[in-house]
């Protein structure tokens, strides 16, 4: 039973997922359901709340193109001012009457005679719809060590993503686990606070100073009354942005000059020789995400802060055992381990043609055509998909890219009267070759394990160029790399 039908289904509300609604309420289409398993819009930004929560995208440009924000506190905007901006949009442009709040997607199952997605929620509820649109992100799953003991633990434990903000650090003894871009955040918000801190670190990050500054109230004026001055911070941003993807796509030689600035950071900040060499990476810079902070350091740097490089052995009720037999006792276990991000559309049960498991599909690493479109999966789409993250410049470019494209096709569903559009295996087959190739050539294959790759190697995340490379690739679908099936006859040949 269909308790509701909808022209379009759209998983998650965050930025792909709202710019996506955005796109189809100004095409003048309101036939569409937004389902989010939260209580409101946001994604990863009303998930991750942590302290010192903050874009590492300069806030002018980390924006929809459609709806710029002038008066950004400062060049890199907090987590809550992010958080504030897309329940803005949101209201805006009339969305929340299409969301379905608290709704989790369990299970969608495609039915090639209807030429529709029967989408089933954790509440039971079906709802059918001829086209679904994946914008669950890449950050959205928080993901969590196995440490033997860890259900002994007599403290209090949380991850990142799910602060705990009812618990008071002050006067406690906490380690966190874990030294990424939220780590790097977070830590030098708590050290002011904790009696001791221990921060237990699998491999060291690339840290480099942080160009963040406040934007004061003249500044903030001129942007938003001087026409065309906002426009050009966000050209002038883009630009600069775009060049840091020669050293990472093209001419690796240039790191250097960011190895040299992690370095100064470094050595400016750390004046134990024992500590900052656990503080300098084993691998080639860019390998992993670099990271911008001007406090992580100097918070390292303090004496009731122990960086622990020896492996976790076990938990146990009152603390942490590593490897060299050494017990840390402690009150609180904070995990700063990221996100499940090579999974993708990974708890839900994804079924295509012939009912086949988009698992079953992706058992090798997930893989689509420009990153939205899977073979075998007639009308689904994905925002964020796989090999569509960046290292350099803004994913909100990139996700108004995918938008368009999605548009269009939606469009051609209409115009060319069809059930199904059906991206041609051999079309993505050679597309994700070509692309592998291109990324075994990147800085992201010399030699480290990151959260681009998979367990087996396989790189599923970054997109290996330019963002004004992925948009000419995506400004009009081409129809000959798909199946077209007809609303009143069969398969449409494309070849």
């Amino acid at each position: 039973m269909t308790d509701r039908r909808a022209r379009v289904a759209i998983i998650g509300a965050g930025f792909g997922g709202l710019g996506m609604a955005i796109a189809l309420r100004r095409a003048g289409d309101d036939d569409f359901v937004i389902l989010e398993k939260g209580d409101d819009v946001g994604g990863c930004w009303r998930e991750n709340s942590y302290p010192g929560a903050a874009c590492d995208v300069p806030s002018h440009l980390y924006s929809f193109s459609f709806e710029p924000k002038f008066d950004w506190s400062r060049r890199y905007a907090p987590q809550a001012e992010i958080f504030a901006y897309l329940r803005h949009c949101a209201d805006k442009y009339g969305l929340r009457p299409h969301i379905r709040f608290g709704t989790e997607v369990r299970a969608a199952d495609f039915d090639a005679t209807e030429g529709r997605w029967r989408i089933t929620t954790g509440g039971g509820e079906v709802i059918s719809a001829r086209a679904l649109v994946s914008a669950c992100g890449q950050l959205s799953r928080p993901a969590l060590p196995r440490l033997d003991g860890l259900e002994t633990f007599g403290g209090v434990t949380f991850h990142s993503a799910r602060w705990n903000h009812d618990y008071e650090l002050t006067g406690k003894r906490v380690a966190v686990v874990g030294t990424g871009a939220s780590a790097v955040q977070f830590v030098p918000e708590i050290v002011p606070r904790v009696a001791q801190l221990s921060l237990f670190q699998r491999s060291a990050p690339y840290v480099i100073p942080k160009p963040d500054r406040v934007y004061g109230a003249i500044s903030r004026a001129l942007l938003g009354r001087v026409p065309g001055l906002l426009a050009l911070s966000r050209g002038r941003v883009y630009a600069r942005n775009e060049a840091r993807g020669l050293a990472l796509l093209q001419f690796p030689s240039l790191l250097r000059l960011y190895v040299t600035l992690f370095r100064r950071h470094l050595a400016r900040n750390i004046s134990d020789p024992r500590l900052r060499a656990r503080l300098t990476p084993d691998y080639p810079m860019g390998c992993k995400r670099i990271l911008i902070s001007n406090d992580y350091y100097p918070a390292l740097a303090q004496p009731h802060v122990e960086v622990v490089t020896e492996e976790i052995e076990r938990v146990v009720p009152r603390g942490i055992v590593t490897r060299d037999g050494r017990t840390r006792a402690v009150d609180a276990i904070i995990f700063g381990t990221g996100f499940t991000a090579t999974q993708f559309l990974a708890p839900m049960a994804v079924r295509g043609l012939g009912g086949r498991l988009l698992d079953e599909a992706w058992r090798a690493g997930a893989e689509a055509y420009l990153g939205m479109t899977v073979s075998g999966f007639p009308n689904l789409f994905l925002l964020y998909g796989p090999n569509t993250n960046l290292g350099h410049n803004s994913i909100v470019y990139m996700l108004e890219s995918q938008i368009a494209y999605v548009m269009q096709c939606l469009q051609a569903l209409d115009a060319q009267e069809l059930r199904y559009l059906d991206v041609r295996a051999d079309v993505q087959h050679s597309f994700n070759e070509a692309l592998q190739e291109q990324l075994e050539r990147s800085v992201w294959a010399s030699g480290c394990t990151s959260w681009y790759q998979t367990a087996d190697g396989k790189q599923t995340n970054n997109w290996p160029g330019f963002t004004f490379t992925y948009r000419r690739r995506t400004r009009r679908p081409d129809f000959n790399a798909f199946a077209k099936v007809s609303a009143r006859a069969g398969t449409v040949s494309v070849r």
